[in-house]
């Protein structure tokens, strides 16, 4: 296989879920997947931002700015909930 496809077990590790999981969402179409043999294989493409190996500076920014938002707005809470 090339490197623009995924074994089901390499899709596996790389999402962190188990085999039997991937499986379940091939069947219920959320991971489009082509049988090839009595395999199947995934296009990397298919598996959307999740396999992306950086971010770009613009995410990390959203990022960023995402988490100072929550801890303005709920740190009290976030706090509270630490503490359990």
């Amino acid at each position: 296989m090339d490197k623009k496809h995924l074994t089901t077990a390499e899709a596996a590790k790389l999402l962190g879920i188990s085999r039997v999981a991937v499986f379940k969402k091939i069947k219920a179409g959320k991971i489009k997947a082509k049988k090839l043999g009595r395999n199947f294989v995934i296009e990397k493409k298919e598996l959307g931002g999740i396999l992306e190996e950086t971010l770009t500076e613009k995410k990390k920014s959203q990022i960023a700015e995402a988490v100072k938002k929550t801890v303005k707005e709920y740190g009290e809470t976030l706090k509270l909930l630490g503490k359990e």
